[in-house]
């Protein structure tokens, strides 16, 4: 349930489209007016707090922008999770917007969506609709990053990112 109404939000900050920052219009304790509003969290993301209560600055940008809350996940297009930039931003569901991250700090073959085999191949698959789907062992990691990257594109499109 949220209470923040677009009225209360417009009171308190200006968002840039261009920019991506919200600035304060009021001063908020030591905080003065002008400040850019809000901090970074533990997983990257621009929070502020209105009234209590914290909110992502990407969804308060849709909210500001559009005078609706976002139905679904939000996607940052360019992955940099503290880029509020309007053209940045971009509806998408939960498979998509995993789609658009690169391998993760622990892979250790350095490919989105490969592994090593215990024979020293490498094996590709891919999470669709909350579904594993295995691709195949291969060779070498440049065929299977390729498996993955071909599987990705037919499955999120503009969302893939190999």
């Amino acid at each position: 349930m949220r209470k923040l109404t677009l009225t209360r939000l417009k009171e308190l900050l200006r968002y840039d489209p261009v920019t991506g920052e919200f600035r304060w219009l009021v001063r908020r304790g030591h905080v003065m007016a002008g400040a850019i509003a809000g901090s970074i969290n533990s997983v990257g993301h621009r929070q502020i707090e209105i009234d209590g209560r914290k909110y992502l600055a990407h969804v308060l940008a849709w909210f500001y922008m559009l005078g609706v809350w976002p139905e679904t996940d939000l996607d940052h297009e360019s992955t940099v999770k503290d880029d509020n930039r309007w053209s940045n931003l971009r509806e998408a569901s939960r498979s998509q917007n995993v789609a658009n991250t690169g391998a993760r700090k622990n892979n250790k073959v350095g490919v989105k969506g490969v592994t090593t085999l215990p024979s020293g191949r490498f094996a590709a698959s891919i999470k669709v609709d909350g579904k594993q789907i295995y691709l195949g062992s291969f060779d070498t990691v440049e065929a299977a990053g390729k498996a993955y990257k071909f599987r990705a594109d037919e499955a999120f499109g503009e969302f893939a990112r190999a």
